[in-house]
């Protein structure tokens, strides 16, 4: 389901109102640089939020890249001018623009980057840029799985819900997280909070 022309507009004055003027023109510059050279890439984190038109309580810029190219896109990256870091976590490289963070994922949720995630993903302007941007579905499932006994703070998926609520696939989030309790717990959440539609109802069926 794409979303009305209007809400372009809307995620353009979220953007602004949120002071990420600055971490816009970051994710501009990665997403050229990787297009330059070809580097296959998804947008994802709560700029992909934006720029299906929802809100996130978070503030990051995610990159997915596959394992393979994770040295090319460093390389294209730091000749660019960016300063690459390679932290303990191994699913992940990140690269600074003048201190903002930009973070380079080839494993989220311990599931590698393949060409079926770029599959599962929508063409979307940011800051008149069009990029492949994370379905809502596939944003809403990395969200929920991201949730464990570490981390379970249901306060930052309540926004994505909310807003995306029509452009998730609902069957299928519950389908792809039903092996997690935490996820469970979230959607039991949601449908008593009636923030989604009832169980079989796919993306743009749900309530308005």
């Amino acid at each position: 389901m794409q979303p009305p022309v209007h809400q372009h507009d809307r995620r353009e004055t979220q953007m602004a109102e949120r002071g990420d003027e600055s971490l816009v023109h970051t994710l501009k510059k990665v997403a050229a640089v990787l297009k330059q050279s070809e580097i296959p890439f998804a947008l994802g984190g709560s700029f992909a939020v934006y720029a299906h038109g929802g809100h996130s309580s978070e503030h990051d810029v995610d990159f997915l890249i596959r394992e393979a190219d994770v040295e090319r896109s460093l390389e294209a990256l730091v000749a660019a001018g960016f300063v690459a870091e390679r932290p303990p976590e191994d699913w992940l490289v990140k690269v600074f623009d003048d201190g903002r963070m930009v973070d380079l994922i080839h494993r989220p949720i311990e599931t590698p980057v393949t060409e079926e995630t770029f599959a599962d993903t929508v063409i979307r302007p940011v800051d008149a840029i069009h990029m492949p941007v994370l379905s809502a579905t596939q944003l809403m499932v990395h969200k929920l799985l991201s949730f464990s006994q570490h981390y379970c703070d249901f306060a930052r998926g309540l926004p994505l819900a909310r807003s995306l609520r029509e452009q998730i696939d609902w069957e299928r989030v519950r389908k792809e997280t039903q092996h997690s309790p935490y996820a469970e717990a979230f959607l039991v959440l949601l449908d008593r909070l009636e923030v989604v539609p009832t169980a079989g109802t796919r993306a743009g069926e749900g309530t308005s």
